[in-house]
Order: C-alpha cells, then structure tokens, then sequence
C-alpha cells in the first residue's frame, strides 16, 4: 500500500554493482520503488566496479524506466573492490541519510529497507539489516576471531545492507583519512550503532562471486585482522619471546657443555656468539613489532577524544 505521507529527509541509495547484468535491473526497480512510495526526494547511485558484462547497460535500461528520480552512475577505474568503490559513491551522496547496497542479494522483505531507517530516526546514527540465516563458516570463524581481538564498542557481523546518518559520514571522514573496512571504522566511530536481524525469505544465494571479488574478500579479511585487531602483534611478539627463551636455553646449554666436558676448540665461543647475536636480533624485532602496533593503534584505531551527542539543558 503506498504511503500518502512520504519522509521529508533526502535519501540517497547507493549500489555496489560488479558484473551484476543478471541481477541489477531488478534490484534497482524494487528498491527504487520503495523509496519511491515513502521518501519525497531521494537519488540512486550505482558504482561500477569495472564490470566486464552488461552491467550498465542494463542500469541504464531501469534508469530509462524511472522518471521520479535521478540514477547516476560511477564508473571506477578497474576493478577497486567494495570499499574503495562504495567510498566513491558515499562521496558524490548528498543525502540526509544514506542506504549502503553492497550485496544485492535480496533474501528479505521490502519493507526492512523502511524498517532500519525508521530505527535511525530514533538516534541510531548507523543502522544494519542482517539475516537470521546461518553464515559461512568461513565468514563465522573471521568474525569470531576479529571481535575476540578487537577493542571496538561493537562487535561486527555479516550483514546484508546499512543505513547511515550524514553525522555517521561527517564523523568517520574526520577521523580517517583512508577506510581500509568500512564496518570496523563504523563499530568504533563513536556513534550509536543498532543491528536489526530479519527473517530470510530465501536461503539459496542466486548470485555468484566472480573470482575478483573473492580475492579481494580474502585480502580483506587478512588486511583487517592485521590492521584493526591485536592478532598478529599477539602471534608476532609470542614467536618473538619463544625465540628469545630458546637463545638463551641455547646460551646456557653451551656454558654447562664446557664446564661439563671438553668440546671442540673454538665450538663455546661460537655458540656464544650465536647466542648472543640472536638474542639480539629477536630483541629488536620485539621492540620494533610492538613501536608498529602502535603506530597502527594511532593511525587506524584511536582519536583523541570521541563524544556521541551533546546535550545542551537551558533553565
């Protein structure tokens, strides 16, 4: 039924499209439409990632069928990825609140779109949709292993799209200069963050990863854990600590050895030396792996201060 009263924000709707010729059309005419009956202004865009197949063609055959709006289309380079892709369309955005399609598999109802928004009228600057169906393994055992080894106010989860207050947007610009994952910087920007979980009314996936995307999914997944979590500092500064009690178990070893009994000329001094040298180099790696942690707790993780509203009371 459509809605007599539509939302007075601007919204804007922005489409990661990757060799989508199959799916694209459809989707831009079902979200089109529920903006369509709720939202007097809105805008569509859709971020070509430097698809190979028909992919604009087909954008361009649904913009040709909708006269409410505007669908502009942003045609990257080469092949970018998500999140460099979906920080091009965020960019050109202008409105009030802005929906983040970066799946286009459609496995919900309609009306969720609405859902999360009316969520963020209600001081929820970030607001994700996610389905109640069972993950991959592989996308459960990089989540578990992120939120167990990060400091985020909270955890993240694979989610099926978002939407973002202009504060949302304003605020993680200011305090990142680069977004290498989009959710991480989201789940500790500081801002009120709410995950609405729905029904799946399709739990067979129809749309295919290309082999691109899902090497780019593996590069993200190393790239964030190594960036955002303290998993490879941990691992790194372990192995480092274990080499070091190694070296020196090996010191004394060659000590008692040539109180013990008589080895061979010069063997003492040269385990010696070997000890003292790696003991050496193990305590540098040490000290170096734990001056880059730092600098990546700076550059990617911490602001000097964060503040989530200001209330101002007059008497």
């Amino acid at each position: 039924m459509k809605n007599n009263i539509k939302e007075k924000n601007f919204i804007s709707a922005i489409i990661y499209v990757h060799n989508y010729e199959k799916e694209i059309y459809k989707f831009i005419k079902k979200v089109n439409k529920e903006l369509e009956e709720n939202f007097e202004k809105y805008e569509i865009i859709c971020v070509n990632d430097g698809s190979t197949d028909k992919s604009v063609t087909e954008i361009k055959k649904a913009s040709d069928e909708i006269t409410q709006t505007v669908i502009s289309i942003v045609n990257m380079s080469y092949f970018q990825g998500k999140e460099l892709s979906m920080q091009a369309g965020i960019d050109l955005s202008i409105g009030d609140f802005v929906y983040e399609f970066d799946n286009i598999e459609i496995d919900y109802d309609l009306n969720v779109i609405m859902q999360i928004y009316k969520e963020s009228l209600k001081g929820f600057d970030i607001v994700s949709a996610k389905s109640d169906s069972n993950k991959l393994i592989s996308s459960k055992l990089f989540y578990k292993v992120f939120n167990k080894n990060t400091n985020n106010m909270y955890n993240i989860n694979t989610e099926s799209f978002r939407i973002l207050s202009r504060r949302a947007i304003n605020r993680v610009k200011s305090i990142n200069k680069t977004i290498p994952y989009r959710k991480a910087v989201y789940a500790n920007c500081g801002l009120k963050l709410k995950t609405i979980e729905y029904k799946s009314v399709n739990k067979k996936k129809s749309i295919k990863m290309s082999r691109e995307t899902n090497e780019f999914r593996k590069g993200l997944a190393v790239e964030s854990i190594i960036l955002f979590t303290d998993v490879s500092s941990k691992y790194t500064m372990v192995m480092s600590m274990f080499m070091i009690l190694v070296t020196i178990i090996t010191g004394i070893y060659t000590i008692c050895i040539a109180i013990a009994s008589k080895p061979i000329e010069g063997w003492t001094t040269t385990m010696l030396l070997l000890s003292f040298a790696f003991f050496g180099i193990f305590s540098i790696l040490t000290i170096m792996i734990k001056y880059l942690s730092i600098i990546i707790d700076l550059i990617f993780k911490k602001q000097n201060y964060i503040v989530e509203s200001v209330e101002k009371i007059t008497k």
